[in-house]
């Protein structure tokens, strides 16, 4: 078995045992047939690899598991729904394609492949993932509000920043866990996954 099939296992193994809401069974055969379990997480940084963003789901959901669940607190379900689908927004989000990059040691030119977006749905990034599970199963508000505030500020400061990322912290500690998931699973635990295309 490869690594992808692994992975597909994976995510598939933890989806089932944990997410039983109704739709949930329709989402999940939908996602299958998108390039979710072959795409990248980034065209160029973390996980940029195929297979890079049911690597970096699952990456989410075992750090968010292991450093923040709080037995009789945190539901299983939406730990699991949250790690692993916050990012669904980038399935059919890239594609391959090619550059010509200058081989260092011929001097001769070679075309070499990388990952561009071509976004098909511009909807945003957290809000777009939310769309996207509610096509199939509903959520409940704080899953919702932790999947759409994921990236914490970064995806707002281009769009002049707002208020209601730190008013979603503080009345929902299941965005708080998730954000912190997801800068740890990026920024430390990813480093050095990128095929460099």
């Amino acid at each position: 078995m490869s690594h992808l099939e692994e992975m597909k296992e994976e995510f598939f193994r933890i989806f089932q045992e944990n997410i039983t809401r109704e739709g949930s069974d329709r989402f999940l055969e939908w996602l299958a047939k998108t390039d979710f379990f072959t795409a990248p997480a980034s065209s160029k940084f973390h996980c940029a690899c195929e297979g890079g963003l049911v690597m970096h789901s699952l990456s989410v959901y075992h750090t968010m598991r292991e450093k923040h669940f709080e037995e009789g607190v945190d539901s299983e379900e939406s730990f699991a729904i949250t790690a692993l689908l916050h990012d669904i927004c980038k399935a059919q989000f890239y594609k391959v394609s090619t550059r010509n990059v200058k081989n260092e040691e011929t001097g001769q030119w070679e075309k070499k492949p990388f990952y561009m977006i071509e976004d098909m749905f511009p909807y945003g990034h957290g809000e777009k993932s939310v769309f996207l599970i509610e096509r199939f199963m509903r959520l409940k508000t704080q899953e919702a509000v932790a999947i759409r505030w994921h990236m914490g500020g970064f995806d707002e400061a281009a769009r002049g920043g707002s208020f209601a990322v730190s008013q979603a912290y503080d009345k929902y500690p299941l965005a708080v866990k998730l954000h912190l998931a997801d800068l740890e699973s990026t920024y430390l635990r990813e480093k050095g996954t990128s095929d460099a295309r």
